[in-house]
């Protein structure tokens, strides 16, 4: 896990990048498998292929999906892609950039198909009076879950059973850790270690994404 717990911050405020360099992060703790990427302006990562399909989000910045040295596709900052098992691919970046690689299990995602491109915050609609949560990845390693909060509700304070990295897709909300409020705006994120006591309320619509390591 990052060195910021329970306070909020942005990916790439947490690894700053490096001039003519990659660095990259395991995105929640070594047991989820899934890693964050910080690009500089451009940089790349080889074509290279993988046993099973992959969740590209980017977080910053505009990165190239490519294969063959075709580009397979553009994605902005909150745009994801599923790539499917065994296929090559690779990522360039004409400008600084951070996205979020993550192993999955078979073909899709959720019933998203392999091969296509969408947003996060588009998967969970708002429902009044209500909270929305989608599983997108669910197995003994992990959990990955996007999250609609309506106007007025909350999760009550309780403990994660493993660490855990919550982003806001969009509006705002105030995550309380340890007793501590932190107000929380689209694009911040906030980690809670395992066992950590936290708190989500919304302030007015907001969607979130959450990724929970169980190993």
């Amino acid at each position: 896990m990052g060195d910021k717990v329970g306070v909020p911050f942005t990916l790439i405020e947490e690894t700053a990048p490096m001039e003519g360099c990659t660095i990259s992060h395991p995105l929640v703790s070594s047991a989820f498998p899934g890693s964050y990427f910080v690009l500089a302006a451009g940089t790349d990562i080889s074509e290279e292929m993988h046993p099973e399909a992959r969740l590209l989000l980017v977080d910053e910045g505009t990165v190239e999906i490519r294969s063959q040295a075709e580009t397979l596709w553009t994605l902005e900052a909150g745009n994801a892609a599923i790539v499917p098992a065994g296929m090559r691919f690779g990522v360039q970046a004409e400008e600084t950039c951070v996205f979020r690689d993550v192993a999955l299990e078979g073909e899709a995602m959720a019933g998203i198909e392999a091969g296509t491109t969408f947003r996060l915050q588009d998967l969970v609609p708002y429902r009044e009076g209500a909270i929305v949560n989608r599983d997108l990845i669910a197995n003994d390693a992990m959990k990955y879950v996007v999250m609609a909060f309506d106007e007025g509700c909350a999760l009550s304070e309780h403990a994660a059973p493993g660490e855990a990295l919550l982003t806001v897709l969009e509006g705002k909300a105030t995550a309380t850790y340890e007793g501590v409020p932190h107000e929380l705006t689209a694009g911040e994120s906030i980690r809670f270690a395992r066992g950590g006591r936290h708190a989500v309320a919304a302030d007015g619509r907001f969607k979130m994404s959450l990724a929970v390591s169980l190993g």
